[in-house]
């Protein structure tokens, strides 16, 4: 005997046939999908790329550095003795005119040390004086004493040809003569030796003098120094500027050689570059640099180049050909393009994101009628800010992507939709 089937049951088996029908016409349209997009491809869509059309023309050779916008003046004001902060006159970020008195430090122990000084050179000046004098009347009495001699070897010269004229008629003796020629010869040794004697002195008196007047100078350096300190202790504005810090912490002490200000001129700057040690070589004083703020491009040159490195790292200074262009501000990070070379005449493209330094690399071009990208391994060279040399895989008149493909590494090709 036949058993009913539930309604239930029927109603299920109805559905389940008519899903399993209905599945097997989507299945075949999804499998024909995906082998089509497998057949065409990934695709990309134009809008989100960034184009460019390689050309022939120059490529500045340059090496990428670091920078930072500086003021082109800044001075460091420092106490030059140990003293302490009396008053300030001025405040950070206020602009002073050369001249001004920033502050007032207590300087009693530095004015005291300038009298001292000077009366040690005073005293100094008095005993060169009282000693050159000393030397001058010494110096005359030997003069006075060789003139005498002189005389007397006059007169014992006329006695010895009186004695003998006397023994040549035979109104003196031998021995008479004898004796007046050997008292002519000592007074003419004596005279010799003093005059010897006051060469001699004269020598020593002008080396003494000369000692005295170099004492002297070492005193008066000595002060001069003492009072170039009083006056800098009087901490006044060396020239116009800006107050970028300032220690204003009246009643407190200061070493010798602590910071007491910093001097900016903000109305004119300089970049302070830093370089890799490996590309060091390439940069020589006078080369030309490009210098990227933001949007902003500007022209410097290279100023000074330190010859030590730090960290893997050169530094070196580059002046601005405007200085005081309104758009520089301190602390502003900056690139900098470093000019080392030219190269004419080269395919060249727009420089963008793909870019990291020259080498093989692989960029997707666009056909003819511009529909589909084909990768092209393609090797670059020499770069600066706007383009990169070409130097193998490209031709003039080519459109290719110079936006960031990296996820589209390992397609060969990939279609364009507009």
């Amino acid at each position: 005997m036949d058993k009913e089937i539930p309604r239930e049951e029927i109603r299920r088996r109805r559905i389940r046939r008519i899903l399993l029908w209905g599945a097997i016409p989507v299945a075949v349209i999804g499998g024909a999908a995906i082998a089509m997009a497998a057949l065409l491809g990934k695709s990309v869509k134009e809008s989100s790329l960034t184009f460019a059309v390689t050309d022939v023309g120059n490529v500045e050779n340059s090496v990428v550095a670091s920078g930072k916008v500086v003021p082109a003046y800044e001075e460091v004001m420092v106490s030059p003795v140990a003293t302490r902060i009396m008053e300030v006159y001025c405040q950070e970020g206020e602009t002073v005119e050369a001249g001004q008195p920033i502050m007032r430090l207590d300087l009693q122990s530095a004015e005291t040390e300038v009298r001292k000084l000077s009366d040690e050179l005073s005293m100094k000046r008095y005993a060169t004086e009282r000693a050159f004098l000393d030397s001058r009347t010494q110096l005359t009495n030997l003069e006075m004493q060789i003139k005498a001699k002189e005389m007397s070897v006059d007169e014992l010269q006329a006695e010895v040809a009186n004695e003998r004229r006397l023994d040549s008629i035979g109104s003196g003796t031998g021995d008479k003569v004898r004796q007046t020629e050997l008292a002519y010869r000592t007074a003419l040794i004596e005279l010799e030796q003093l005059r010897k004697q006051l060469a001699n002195e004269r020598k020593s008196h002008a080396a003494a003098h000369q000692s005295n007047r170099l004492e002297e100078g070492i005193y008066a350096k000595n002060l001069e120094e003492a009072s170039r300190r009083l006056e800098d202790a009087r901490v006044k504005a060396p020239r116009a500027a800006t107050l970028t810090y300032l220690n204003s912490s009246i009643g407190s002490s200061v070493g010798a050689g602590e910071k007491l200000a910093v001097l900016s001129d903000l109305g004119h700057f300089k970049i302070n570059g830093e370089i890799a040690e490996s590309e060091a070589n390439r940069l020589a004083p006078g080369a030309s640099v490009e210098i990227k703020l933001g949007s902003t491009r500007l022209k410097g040159q290279v100023a000074h180049i330190v010859p030590q490195a730090a960290n893997g790292m050169v530094s070196f200074t580059v002046t601005l050909g405007d200085d005081a262009d309104k758009r520089l501000r301190s602390g502003v990070r900056t690139d900098l393009s470093v000019v080392c070379g030219l190269k004419e005449n080269v395919t060249r493209i727009p420089n963008g994101q793909f870019f990291h330094g020259a080498g093989r690399y692989t960029i997707f071009v666009a056909d003819s009628e511009g529909n589909k990208l084909e990768a092209r391994t393609v090797t670059l060279g020499d770069s600066n800010f706007d383009f990169v040399e070409v130097t193998s895989g490209l031709r003039p008149g080519e459109r290719v992507v110079i936006s960031d493909m990296s996820e589209y590494r390992s397609d060969k090709s990939l279609r364009l939709l507009r």
